[in-house]
């Protein structure tokens, strides 16, 4: 069986796209995932699954929380051999354990044409970042909630992204390793 992590852009935030994680897990139940594990309710779950089509299944979850709940939440679906690889190359290892100041946006996919000059005019002085295939880093000591590059970045790189927390990263890792 494989090892999946689903990150969920949009759920469960301002009391719009409700969606509680136990509904979440037998939607996932029924599409014939298994030892599924949800961590808090911005939608962060690990599971596993015979489904080798990663695409195919990201899908079918989102055709189903729209039957289900009325909206289609972005899901990217990453195998445990991708979240890793995003974690050992985290190019802040001195700050890892500043889990607020630390972001990865996870990118739907590698950005063809990212306007990082752009991005860079939007960079506070105390910010600092780094474009790693699919996978956005973004140390911000101030926040991310005032910061006008987290803002930009999506739209500056040209494809979609949800982002996470070190904490939450690491968080989630931690749940993948409880399966062995």
């Amino acid at each position: 069986m494989n090892i999946y992590i689903a990150l969920f852009r949009g759920i469960n935030v301002g009391g719009r796209n409700k969606l509680p994680m136990k509904e979440l897990v037998s939607i996932l139940e029924a599409l014939g995932c298994q030892s599924i594990k949800t961590y808090i309710q911005s939608g962060n779950v690990v599971f596993k699954s015979d489904e080798k089509d990663v695409s195919e299944l990201s899908n079918r979850i989102r055709a189903e929380i729209e039957k289900a709940c009325g909206f289609a939440p972005f899901v990217l679906l990453l195998s445990l051999e991708e979240f890793e690889k995003v974690v050992e190359h985290n190019p802040f290892p001195e700050v890892e354990n500043d889990s607020k100041a630390l972001h990865v946006g996870f990118l739907a996919t590698v950005p063809e044409e990212p306007d990082l000059e752009k991005l860079e005019s939007f960079r506070a002085e105390s910010e600092r970042f780094f474009l790693i295939d699919d996978a956005f880093y973004l140390l911000a000591p101030d926040g991310v909630g005032r910061s006008k590059l987290a803002a930009n970045t999506e739209r500056l790189l040209g494809v979609s992204m949800t982002d996470r927390n070190w904490r939450t990263v690491g968080k989630i890792l931690d749940m993948t390793r409880e399966f062995d």
